[in-house]
């Protein structure tokens, strides 16, 4: 084991106690969502769910979200390489109660995963988006449609992402205080296939080349927050790997969201990572390495960023989420070194005032 965090082996575990606030018992990690989030009050609570699948030729993300005052929706579909497309669709509306995103992980398999979720109008037009998120199998059926900015081609998304038996994933309570807290649940190297159509050109999900990596996120956050988010997910050195790396939030915490996914086997990294980039040059490689060990000596090498920048009364996001390729060597807790080539993913820097 290479954490010093108490692992969660049983549930379901509330994530809060009867008057809102951290329940003690549910900090920790476990390698499948255990967590209920039964969160109570108005005004600091975030929920969301953000889906990315990737290929080697272009990836799609979803993302359906409550940030109590606001509810943002939003379908992003980017080709890489020259002359590729972005399309993004944002729909924003009021928030408010009756928020309809479950307390489990929405559409996700086992005990402990939420209700089907559904968003937006069945034919949205203008900025509208649709989006479902629902249990089928063993997997999750992803669903969205959306009108392209500025051609006002229909976009359709329809990819499956599977959960194979066994595979672990990295659920954990990040405890500012009793007040302040965020339960996540990362997700990687899950097994996708399907399509995405944009007008009447298809871009094909194929499987064996298409990974898909999920963001389930329920917590009360303070009023700024900054952090970094890394992911990536394929076929590596004969292994199926995924990485999920985090910083700058969990610092202080005594908890991180850090983990290696290796042939669908966790390894729980408990040490903050160490990470160096340069935002006056976001498309620059970034290093990303545990600092007191060899376990992770990754360099990413982005080759587009996707930037935010909104400043809207109380809502401000300064975003670079940079898609590109990891490289380097992992080691699981087993000791065992894995060489990690060309890896697509993404690493990002996401300043907020919400």
């Amino acid at each position: 084991m290479t954490t010093h965090e108490r692992e969660l082996t049983h549930g379901p575990v509330d994530l809060c106690r009867p008057d809102g606030t951290l329940a003690p018992e549910a900090v920790g990690w476990s390698r499948r969502p255990v967590h209920r989030a039964n969160l109570r009050g108005w005004g600091r609570t975030k929920r969301w769910e953000y889906w990315c699948v990737t290929t080697p030729t272009h990836l799609v993300a979803l993302t359906v979200s409550d940030l109590d005052f606001l509810r943002l929706d939003a379908v992003y579909v980017l080709e890489l390489g020259p002359g590729g497309r972005e399309i993004e669709r944002t729909a924003l509306r009021p928030g408010g109660p009756g928020t309809p995103l479950p307390e489990g992980v929405a559409g996700v398999p086992g005990p402990f995963g939420g209700h089907d979720l559904t968003v937006g109008p069945a034919r949205p037009v203008r900025d509208q988006v649709r989006i479902g998120l629902r249990r089928e199998g063993a997997g999750t059926r992803l669903t969205a449609r959306c009108l392209a900015p500025g051609t006002g081609e229909q976009v359709e998304v329809d990819v499956y992402a599977g959960l194979p038996e066994g595979h672990e994933t990295l659920s954990v309570v990040v405890p500012w205080g009793p007040d302040r807290f965020q339960y996540t649940s990362k997700q990687t190297a899950l097994p996708a296939h399907g399509h995405v159509r944009v007008g009447r050109r298809v871009l094909a999900f194929a499987p064996g080349d298409s990974w898909a990596v999920l963001d389930h996120g329920r917590g009360r956050w303070p009023r700024v927050a900054h952090w970094n988010w890394g992911a990536g997910s394929g076929r590596t050195d004969g292994r199926t790997v995924g990485l999920q790396f985090g910083g700058r939030w969990t610092e202080g915490t005594g908890a991180t969201e850090n983990a290696l996914c290796v042939d669908g086997r966790l390894s729980k990294l408990g040490e903050e990572l160490a990470w160096s980039y340069d935002l006056a040059e976001p498309l620059a490689p970034w290093r990303v390495r545990t600092p007191g060990s060899d376990q992770v000596e990754l360099t990413f090498t982005p080759v587009h960023d996707r930037v935010t920048r909104t400043d809207a009364g109380p809502l401000s996001n300064h975003t670079d989420q940079c898609f590109g390729h990891w490289n380097g060597t992992v080691r699981t807790d087993a000791g065992e070194e894995v060489a990690i080539r060309q890896v697509l993913g993404w690493a990002e820097d996401v300043r907020m005032r919400w």
